[in-house]
């Protein structure tokens, strides 16, 4: 399941979900426009996990559930504890998060 966030609420989302992979990104962010489709496209390969695309800017709240400080950052969370997150732009680390929790 791949859900774009539009209000600040991820804490609700993640608290629903088993199992969650957040990519916190914005419109201005180079690195985030280019992993955005490697995200989706991860999304319909785990159906057990729930992605979800996090607009960073528009979203203070969401952000501190992971400490974000640079853009993309990719964090998972497991029973609605976060397990691990990364900054990257490469899909191998990413795919590395997604094993971490699948």
């Amino acid at each position: 399941m791949l859900i774009d966030l539009t209000e600040d609420t991820l804490q609700d989302l993640v608290n629903a979900n088993e199992k969650v992979i957040v990519q916190y990104s914005a419109s201005w962010c180079g690195n985030c426009r280019i992993m955005k489709p490697k995200f989706k496209k991860m999304a319909t390969e785990n159906e057990n996990i729930t992605f979800i695309l996090v607009d960073a800017e528009n979203a203070p709240e969401s952000r501190k559930l992971a400490n974000v400080s640079n853009l993309p950052t990719f964090a998972t969370f497991v029973n609605g504890k976060l397990v691990n997150q990364t900054q990257t732009n490469k899909a191998e680390v990413l795919s590395e998060l997604v094993k971490e929790i699948a």
